[in-house]
C-alpha cells in the first residue's frame, strides 16, 4: 500500500513534520517515505490511499488499561457513595469483576477495542480480572484482540482476596497463556503476555513467592503500586517494607515489569524503580476520579524512572489523557509551570513506544520510519497557527480531539476508513454487549447484596 498526499508527523528522536509525502507499506512494515509525486511515479502498481493532505501520525499507545471494566459505565452503586479508594474497590470493582463470565469478558473487551480503533489507539497493555471465570479468560480477551486487529499485552491479576484456590488459578492462567503464545509465534506481533498481580495490599508473602517462582526469569510483572496510601501501610504491616521495597525483595521489579500509578511512593522507592529499570504508568483521569492524589511524575522522570501514560480503563482516547495530565498537575501544585507539554509527549509517545518494544520483543511502533510497524492514523486537523515539531504537544493538548481521527491502520491493515469501521459489525457487537451488560449488572446486585448480608 502507498499512502499518498499525507502531511507526515514522524515522532522519534528527530521529530519532523513532512508535507505532501507518501509512505509505502509492505507486509505490515513501513519501507519508504518520500515526496508523493515521486513515490507514485516509482510505485505505480501499489494500492493507494489518498490522505488528502491530512496529518499522518503514528497510532496512539495505552500503557495500562482494564478491558474488563467496560460494563461499569453508567452502573449505579447501591447505598452511600464510596468515601475513598478502598471503598471504591469494595463497592464497585470487586463486585463487578466477580460478575463476569467468559462471554462477558469477550464483549467487554470488544467494546473497548472498537472504541480504541475509533480513537486511534492501537496498542494497549491490559490488566484483567474475572474471579468467577479465570480459566481461559485471557483467551477470550485475545480472541477480541485478534478479531479487531489491534495489538495488546495481556495478563491476569493474581490476588488473595478471593481465597487460595483462585489465587492459584490466577497464577495458572498467567503461565498457561504465556506458554500458549510461545507455541503460537504467528500471534507474537499482535499479542504478548505478562504476569499480572493486583496490588501488594491483596497479596501475601506466600503468594508473592509463588508468583516469582511461577514466572521464573521469563515473564515481567504488571502490578498496581501505591495507588492509595493504604497500600503502603498494608505493606509495612505485612512485611516491614514499603511496597516497592517489598516487590524488589521478591524479585518482581525490572526492565520487563510495570508498576502502575506509584502515587504514594517515597524518594527511596523512586530510586529503586529507576535503578531496576521498572516502568511506571501514569493515569491522571483515574487518579482524579478516585481522588487518590497525583504522583510526582516530574521528579520520577528527573530521577530516571521510565514513566509512561495509560488510562486505567477510561475510554481509550489517549489525547484526553494528555490533556488531563497537563491540567491536573498544574492545579494539584497550584503552579502553571508544572507538567509541560513536551514532558507529556515524552511519556505518551517515546516512553510508551519503548515499553511496547520491550513487551513485544523488539517491535518498533510510535514512529513513522522505515522498519517500523505500519500502525498509523490519519488526523483531519486544520491548524490556523504555526504547526511545528516544537509546538506540536500544545496543538494536541489545546486543539486535537478524537473526532478528527479519520483512518486507523495497524500492520498496514485499514481498521477504520473515513470514520467507518472496515471489518467489524459494530451494531451487532453493541447489541450483544447490551445484553451481556444487563446480566452483569444483575449478578453484581446479587453479589453485593450477599456480601452486605
Amino acid at each position: 500500500m502507498l499512502i499518498t498526499h499525507a502531511n507526515v508527523v514522524t515522532y522519534g528522536a528527530q521529530n519532523e513534520i513532512l508535507l505532501d509525502q507518501a509512505v509505502r507499506v509492505v507486509q505490515g512494515k513501513i519501507t519508504e517515505i518520500g515526496p508523493s509525486n515521486d513515490m507514485i511515479t516509482r510505485h505505480p502498481n501499489e494500492d493507494q490511499l489518498d490522505a488528502k493532505q491530512q496529518y499522518l501520525f503514528p497510532a496512539n499507545i495505552c500503557a495500562h488499561t482494564h478491558f474488563y471494566g467496560a460494563f461499569a459505565r453508567g452502573m449505579g452503586i447501591a447505598g452511600a457513595a464510596p468515601a475513598d479508594f478502598p471503598q471504591i474497590l469494595q463497592k464497585l470493582w470487586w463486585g463487578l469483576d466477580k460478575s463476569l463470565t467468559n462471554e462477558d469478558v469477550y464483549y467487554s473487551t470488544m467494546v473497548c477495542l472498537i472504541e480504541a480503533i475509533k480513537h486511534g489507539t492501537t496498542t494497549l497493555i491490559d490488566h484483567h480480572a474475572s474471579p468467577n471465570a479465570i480459566d481461559g479468560s485471557l483467551d477470550q480477551v485475545a480472541r477480541a484482540v485478534l478479531e479487531t486487529g489491534v495489538r495488546a499485552s495481556l495478563c491476569y491479576e493474581v490476588t488473595d482476596r478471593d481465597g487460595p484456590e483462585r489465587s492459584a488459578a490466577g497464577i495458572g492462567e498467567n503461565v498457561r497463556f504465556f506458554k500458549h503464545l510461545k507455541s503460537s509465534p504467528d500471534q507474537s506481533q499482535r499479542l504478548s503476555a505478562m504476569f499480572g498481580l493486583h496490588a501488594s495490599l491483596t497479596l501475601s508473602e506466600d503468594t508473592l513467592r509463588a508468583c516469582s517462582r511461577a514466572a521464573g526469569d521469563q515473564m515481567g510483572f504488571h502490578i498496581h503500586v501505591a495507588e492509595h496510601s493504604v497500600d503502603e501501610y498494608d505493606s509495612l504491616m505485612k512485611s516491614g517494607l514499603r511496597v516497592v521495597d517489598r516487590l524488589e525483595r521478591h524479585g518482581l521489579l525490572g526492565e520487563r515489569s510495570i508498576a502502575a500509578h506509584a502515587v504514594h511512593i517515597d524518594a527511596k522507592e523512586v530510586e529503586i524503580l529507576a535503578r531496576s529499570g521498572t516502568w511506571v504508568t501514569h493515569q491522571p483521569r483515574s487518579n482524579m476520579n478516585n481522588a487518590v492524589g497525583l504522583p510526582q511524575v516530574e521528579s520520577m522522570l528527573r530521577a530516571g524512572v521510565r514513566v509512561c501514560l495509560g488510562n486505567d480503563g477510561f475510554y481509550n482516547a489517549m489525547w484526553e489523557e494528555w490533556k488531563a495530565a497537563y491540567l491536573a498537575h498544574k492545579l494539584w501544585n497550584q503552579d502553571p509551570r508544572r507538567m509541560q507539554g513536551d514532558l507529556i509527549q515524552g511519556m505518551a509517545v517515546s516512553n510508551n513506544a519503548a515499553l511496547v518494544k520491550q513487551v513485544f520483543g523488539g517491535l518498533e511502533v510510535g514512529e513513522i520510519k522505515p522498519g517500523a510497524a505500519a500502525d498509523m492514523i490519519l488526523v483531519d486537523y486544520h491548524p490556523f497557527t504555526a504547526f511545528t515539531p516544537g509546538n506540536l504537544p500544545w496543538h494536541i493538548i489545546f486543539g486535537f480531539n478524537e473526532s478528527m481521527i479519520n483512518t486507523t491502520i495497524v500492520d498496514g491493515q485499514i481498521l477504520m476508513q473515513d470514520r467507518k469501521l472496515v471489518a467489524i459489525d459494530e451494531e451487532k457487537i453493541m447489541a450483544e454487549a447490551r445484553k451481556a451488560s444487563a446480566n452483569v449488572w444483575s449478578r453484581y446486585q446479587q453479589i453485593m447484596q450477599q456480601e452486605t448480608i
